[in-house]
């Protein structure tokens, strides 16, 4: 948008220096996707802050948004206090978290310890902190073995990596790593169900969930990991309609949400997806707030709902009148359990608008292609995801 020089952008970040996650994450495979190169968290980070400022952005370090007025105006605060400001339009992108150990509800004493990969990520690379000698890893996601990665950096064991799925949910290569390079064993089907120990963490109790065995496993570092919640409370504070499945805020292919002038971006959107799809995101959803500035453009009515029941959830959610394809011209899916073929059929008021098969996995996004959006029609209403193998 400040690239543009149709309006004055303001990126409020609450950390002390811009980045988000990127910057503690130490490994590469950052940019592909947007930048076009592979570069490191930091240097990814680093360079799309330096992005932002040559294109004329104003970025507010250690600034938070903390809510709104009873006119719609957005509560600032920073150490120089709290402010009010009146923007034409708001792009929230605060992302989202992994769940804590009070939200998986795991049983037990309240030891050091035990840390989100994020808060692992920040202890290692930017306070450069010993956490620990042992660690148990909790899921099996893509960031589950980037959590591998960085505690062998920092010349931690790791005992196991934990899923109560059937299968791990990230790429073969990584689940092949952490066997043959980390020699770490994926326990599947396995779930933490104590921790033990106080001041420090002594150890965990695992549990089998097909034979209710238990085991007692000596760490003194437990990473819970995945498990993705997107940070709505300013989208819960605005009044914004939520997504039950993701708990993210209701969104149409352009990025906005129901509320107005209110677009949001990112993995608030689609908890979690990778650095550079959110950039990609981020910058369909800025062409959309230009075009809205440009024409005075208020919202009208969303030309249709896209729902599924077989799926946990897919955004965006919305049809606009005009139909707009969605960023990167696909819709986000994600699954309950795994079906490697599945069989996806979209409908209209029983018409058949696209059918194909996707591979899907739990807590691993997959895309649905949008061409057939150009088949939707208004006055039709709902369109239908479904996965066709999940009926008799």
């Amino acid at each position: 948008m400040a690239a543009s020089g149709a309006c004055k952008t303001l990126i409020l970040e609450r950390e002390a220096h811009p980045g988000g996650i990127p910057r503690h994450a130490l490994h590469s495979g950052f940019g592909l996707r947007d930048l076009h190169r592979v570069l490191s968290g930091p240097t990814y980070a680093r360079r799309l802050a330096e992005n932002a400022a040559a294109a004329g952005a104003e970025l507010l370090t250690s600034a938070m948004a903390t809510g709104w007025t009873a006119a719609g105006d957005l509560e600032v605060t920073s150490p120089q206090g709290r402010t009010t400001i009146s923007p034409d339009a708001v792009v929230l992108c605060t992302g989202c978290r992994e769940r804590s150990r009070a939200a998986r509800l795991i049983a037990g004493t309240r030891p050091y310890g035990v840390m989100t990969t994020g808060t692992l990520q920040q202890l290692v690379y930017l306070q450069r902190r010993h956490v620990g000698r042992r660690a148990v890893i909790v899921g099996a996601e893509h960031v589950s073995y980037s959590a591998l990665a960085t505690l062998s950096h920092a010349r931690v064991s790791v005992a196991a990596i934990l899923t109560g799925l059937p299968e791990h949910q990230s790429y073969r290569l990584f689940a092949a790593g952490a066997r043959l390079r980390y020699r770490t064993p994926t326990l599947t089907n396995t779930e933490v169900v104590c921790i033990h120990g106080y001041p420090q963490l002594e150890g965990v109790t695992a549990r089998n969930l097909q034979t209710a065995a238990t085991s007692e496993i000596p760490c003194d570092v437990l990473v819970l990991t995945g498990d993705w919640i997107p940070d709505n409370e300013l989208a819960v504070g605005a009044g914004i309609a939520i997504d039950r499945g993701s708990a993210s805020p209701l969104v149409d292919t352009s990025g906005r949400t129901l509320g107005p002038r209110i677009f949001a971006a990112g993995n608030l959107v689609h908890p979690a997806e990778m650095a550079d799809v959110a950039a990609l995101g981020g910058r369909h959803v800025a062409a959309s707030v230009l075009r809205s500035l440009r024409t005075d453009d208020s919202w009208h009515s969303p030309a249709a709902h896209v729902v599924s029941s077989d799926l946990r959830w897919i955004t965006p959610q919305l049809i606009p009148v005009d139909r707009a394809m969605p960023a990167r011209r696909r819709f986000v899916v994600r699954a309950r359990e795994f079906r490697p073929d599945a069989e996806i059929t979209v409908t209209q008021n029983d018409r058949d608008l696209w059918s194909g098969r996707i591979r899907l996995v739990p807590n691993r996004s997959a895309s649905l292609p949008a061409s057939w959006l150009s088949n939707a029609v208004e006055s039709e209403g709902a369109i239908e995801v479904r996965v066709a193998s999940c009926f008799p």
